[in-house]
C-alpha cells in the first residue's frame, strides 16, 4: 500500500497527464448545418422551451358528442399508448445518465469451497489441501467527470425525454384532427345523403306531374323517360353516400379504439358545428410552441450534446475504486479483525492510439448532428407553409360560401318560377330540367364548402399545434416576415 506521500504524487501526476493528453488528434471537425433564422421565416420565438400546455380545442366546434369521441380516442388509442410508453423509456434514460454521475456503492460477500495446488503461491498448509473461502466486504467506484462527457451524455438524455414528451403532445394532437376531421367527413356525407333524398322526392313529386301531363295529352313519353330516368341516378348517389357513411363510422370507430358497430347510430349534423372565424393575423409564439417542431429541436440539442460527449473521449478517463470488508480462508476466520482489508484503486485510460476510431465516432456524432438541425431546419418552414395554407384556403373558402348562399337563393328562386311556368303551360320542361340540375349542384357544393370551413378550422389549429390563437397574440399578417433580432443557436 502506497502512503500519503506517493500518493498525492500520483494523483498529481494523474491530474497533470490529463490535462495533457488527447485533443490534438480530434483535428478540425465541425458540423457543416446550422440552424435556419427562424425570424426570416416570421418565428419570433424558437428557442428550445417547455411546452404549452394542450388545449381542448374541439370544444370550439360546438358538439358534445365529438368531445367523448377524442376522449375515447386519447385514452384508448394504441398511439398514445406507445407515445406514453417510449416516454417513459426516454424518462429512466434520464435517470440512468444522471445516476452514472454519482459515486455507486454495492455490497459483496462471496463463499467458495477450493482446493489449492501444491505447486502454487501459497504454502503449507494452505498448498494442497481444501478450504473453505468467505469474503464480505463493500466495494465503491467513482468515475470522475472531469472533461464534461458524462454532464454531456445526461444533457442529451435530457434532450431525448423532451423530444418524447413533445412526441406525445403531437400525436395527441394529431389523433384528435383526424378525429375530428372524420367526424367533419360523417357529417359532409350525412348532409349529402339529405340533400339526395330531397331531391329524390322532388323528382318523384315532378315525375307525378309529368304522368299528369302526358295523360292529359300535354306532353310526350320523352319528358316522361327522361323524369323516369332521374329516380334510378338519384337512388344511386343514395346508395353510394350510405357505403361512404359506413366507411367513415367504421373510421372513427377505429380511431376511438372501438368496436365497428358503436359508430353505427352517430349522425352528427352538419349544421351544428359551430364554424368560428379565422383570425387575420398568425401568432407566431404559437408555430413556436408546435409540438413536433419542439421535438425535432430537442433532439437537435440531444444531438448536439453527444458531440460533446463524443469530443471528451479525446480525454483520460478516470476512475477511483475502492473497497472495504474481510477476507479469509475459513469461514470462521472472515469476521476477525484481523481478517479485514481495505485498499483505493486509481486508474487512468489514456487514448493514445485508436487507428481513428474515436475521431470516427466524432464525424458520425457530427453527421447526426447535422441530421437533427436539418429536420428541424425543415419542420419550421413546413410549419410556416402549412400555417400559411391553412389560413389562405380558409379564408378563401369563407368567401367563396358567401357567394355560394346567393348563388342558391338565385337557383332556388328560378326553379320555382320554371316549375310554376310548367305547371301552367307556359314553358317547356327542359327548362325545368335545367333549373333543377342548377339547385342540386347548389346544394350539394353548400354542403361540401360547409364540410371543407369545418375541417379548415380542424387543419388550422392542428397548424397551430393544437392551439386556437388568441386574440391579442404576437401576430405578423398573412405569416409575412416580422423585423426581430431573435436567431436559433445549438450551445
Amino acid at each position: 500500500m502506497m502512503d500519503q506521500k506517493n500518493w498525492k504524487t500520483a494523483c498529481l501526476s494523474a491530474v497533470a497527464i490529463a490535462a495533457l493528453a488527447g485533443c490534438a488528434s480530434q483535428g478540425d471537425l465541425k458540423a457543416s448545418v446550422t440552424p435556419l433564422d427562424a425570424a426570416r421565416y416570421g418565428v419570433a420565438d424558437a428557442k428550445a422551451q417547455p411546452l404549452a400546455e394542450a388545449e381542448a380545442w374541439w370544444g370550439r366546434l360546438g358538439d358534445p358528442a365529438l368531445g367523448t369521441l377524442i376522449d375515447q380516442a386519447l385514452s384508448a388509442h394504441p398511439d398514445m399508448q406507445a407515445a406514453s410508453a417510449r416516454l417513459a423509456r426516454a424518462q429512466s434514460a434520464v435517470q440512468a445518465k444522471d445516476a452514472a454521475d454519482m459515486p455507486q456503492i454495492e455490497a459483496h460477500g462471496e463463499a467458495a469451497r477450493q482446493r489449492f495446488t501444491a505447486n502454487g503461491l501459497y504454502p503449507a498448509p494452505i498448498a494442497g489441501n481444501i478450504w473453505n473461502i468467505g469474503t464480505l466486504q463493500l466495494q465503491g467506484q467513482w468515475e470522475l467527470d472531469l472533461f464534461g462527457r458524462q454532464g454531456a451524455e445526461l444533457r442529451s438524455a435530457l434532450g431525448q425525454a423532451r423530444a418524447s414528451q413533445a412526441d406525445a403532445q403531437a400525436a395527441r394532437t394529431l389523433l384528435s384532427a383526424n378525429v375530428a376531421r372524420a367526424y367533419v367527413q360523417l357529417a359532409r356525407q350525412l348532409a349529402q345523403r339529405e340533400v339526395a333524398a330531397r331531391s329524390l322526392a322532388q323528382r318523384d313529386e315532378l315525375l307525378s306531374l309529368v304522368r299528369q301531363r302526358v295523360d292529359a295529352g300535354l306532353d310526350t313519353n320523352v319528358e316522361l323517360r327522361q323524369g323516369e330516368g332521374a329516380l334510378p341516378e338519384t337512388r344511386q348517389q343514395i346508395e353510394a353516400l350510405d357505403e361512404q357513411i359506413a366507411l367513415t363510422r367504421h373510421l372513427l370507430a377505429a380511431l376511438t379504439a372501438q368496436p365497428m358497430e358503436s359508430t353505427a347510430s352517430l349522425s352528427p349534423k352538419l349544421g351544428q358545428l359551430q364554424l368560428e372565424a379565422l383570425p387575420a393575423q398568425v401568432p407566431l409564439n404559437l408555430l413556436a410552441q408546435r409540438a413536433d417542431v419542439m421535438a425535432l429541436r430537442w433532439r437537435a440539442e440531444a444531438a448536439g450534446a453527444e458531440v460533446d460527449a463524443a469530443r471528451t473521449l479525446f480525454y483520460p478517463n478516470i476512475n477511483i475504486t475502492g473497497f472495504l470488508g474481510f477476507n479469509a480462508i475459513g469461514l470462521d476466520n472472515v469476521l476477525k479483525s484481523s481478517s479485514r482489508q481495505y485498499g483505493v484503486l486509481p486508474a487512468i485510460d489514456l487514448p493514445l492510439f485508436d487507428a481513428g476510431r474515436r475521431q470516427a465516432n466524432l464525424k458520425g456524432r457530427l453527421a447526426e448532428q447535422d441530421l437533427a438541425v436539418s429536420a428541424y431546419n425543415g419542420s419550421v418552414i413546413e410549419a410556416v407553409h402549412d400555417v400559411a395554407d391553412q389560413l389562405t384556403t380558409g379564408q378563401s373558402i369563407d368567401r367563396q360560401l358567401q357567394e355560394q348562399t346567393l348563388a342558391q337563393r338565385a337557383v332556388e328562386s328560378a326553379y320555382d318560377l320554371a316549375l310554376q311556368r310548367y305547371r301552367a303551360g307556359l314553358g317547356p320542361y327542359l327548362t325545368v330540367l335545367s333549373a333543377e340540375s342548377a339547385v342540386l349542384n347548389q346544394r350539394r357544393l353548400g354542403v361540401d364548402l360547409r364540410a371543407r370551413a369545418v375541417d379548415n378550422r380542424v387543419s388550422f389549429i392542428k397548424a397551430l399545434g393544437g392551439h386556437w390563437p388568441a386574440p391579442n397574440a404576437l401576430a405578423v399578417q398573412g405569416g409575412a416576415p416580422v423585423d426581430t433580432t431573435a436567431k436559433l443557436s445549438l450551445k
